[in-house]
């Protein structure tokens, strides 16, 4: 006898853009799915095919504005909006319906932070003190309480869920944390920049945002609940000329009398039944290649010749782990789904 699957009616805010396919494309292969909304400003009126060829074969709602989204045929929203643009919006959303925002607008639990970093007030500070962070295995309890959900940064996902649990157990210190980062060109956006053309990012890479980056307030917010404690890391991220992928090389100072081994084992205990988060055995380095297209990531950890240094390499992909697939996760998780539905998909391997 078949089972019956209640099915999810669902609506993406802002479909145009990476992040936006990648939900689309995840979503029709999970059985509970009802892609009922799709919204794009400039793209409004033009087929989802039109605007991603490589989703013509699927039967999908042409895209629209926002304010004709029809909020009473949804259950759950999608924000995959620019930073900056989503708090007004959300707290526009009616109650009833649950909502995962892939943008940085709700990721600051401080108000006062968010403004200083993002320019300019938070506007929706009430729902804020509504909102989980989604960083999945480290907050699930939050998320599944949770009606609005902070979807996290990229960067933030590869350096947490490493760095989080180990400063949890005192196994590293608090201090002098280093995080150098990588990201493929699509973690800049779809939009047309100068320093995303071909000739700009190809046949070499390099630093931005040095010294000054949005996500370091919100990795040092997550490494100070864990420690208990302020964080202060050092985070340089650059651009890759490669589509997809994400790698951070940490450099860690051990506590006293921890070695690399038992930071391993800390890792491989922490994730241990979890679908997505997996540690690779001794001597072996993560790649992006291992885990792209996928919502998996792989931890590495390796001794380092400094004295009671170590260097943890952590690997994700930065459309899916890093946004799409780990907001469909949050998904499952908030309605009560089992949580690797519609985002089992293997990495695609070469």
């Amino acid at each position: 006898m078949a089972t019956t699957v209640t099915p999810v009616r669902i609506g993406i805010l802002g479909a145009s853009g990476y992040t936006g396919a990648d939900l689309v494309r995840m979503l029709l292969r999970h059985p509970a799915a009802e892609i009922r909304a799709l919204t794009a400003e400039r793209q409004a009126g033009k087929p989802m095919a039109e605007v991603f060829p490589h989703l013509q074969h699927y039967t999908l709602p042409d895209l629209v504005k926002i304010e004709q989204v029809n909020w009473d045929q949804l259950d759950v929203v999608f924000c995959a909006l620019p930073h900056g643009t989503t708090q007004e919006i959300v707290a526009g959303i009616p109650n009833g319906i649950k909502v995962v925002d892939l943008s940085a607008d709700f990721r600051l639990t401080d108000p006062h932070s968010y403004a200083e970093w993002y320019g300019h007030e938070h506007r929706a500070v009430e729902l804020q003190k509504e909102v989980a962070y989604g960083l999945t295995e480290l907050n699930r309890q939050g998320v599944r309480k949770a009606r609005v959900v902070a979807n996290p940064g990229c960067y933030p996902t590869s350096s947490l869920l490493p760095l989080a649990p180990l400063l949890l157990d005192e196994m590293i210190e608090p201090g002098g944390i280093v995080i150098d980062a990588k990201s493929g060109v699509s973690g800049a956006g779809r939009d047309a920049k100068q320093q995303n053309l071909f000739t700009e990012v190809s046949e070499g890479f390099n630093a931005y945002g040095v010294g000054y980056h949005r996500h370091m307030p919100e990795i040092e917010q997550e490494l100070r609940l864990a420690a208990g404690r302020p964080v202060t890391v050092s985070f340089t991220p650059h651009l890759v000329p490669m589509n997809r992928g994400m790698m951070s090389t940490i450099y860690v100072r051990m506590a006293e009398g921890v070695n690399a081994d038992d930071l391993r084992e800390t890792l491989k205990k922490k994730y241990e039944g979890e679908a997505f988060v997996g540690v690779t055995a001794p001597g072996i380095a993560p790649a992006t290649r291992h885990v792209r297209g996928s919502n998996h990531a792989l931890i590495g950890v390796f001794a380092d010749r400094t004295p009671r240094g170590a260097i943890i390499v952590s690997v994700i992909d930065n459309l899916v782990k890093g946004a799409s697939g780990q907001a469909i996760q949050n998904m499952n998780v908030m309605l009560g789904l089992g949580e690797t539905t519609g985002i089992d998909q293997a990495p695609m391997f070469p």
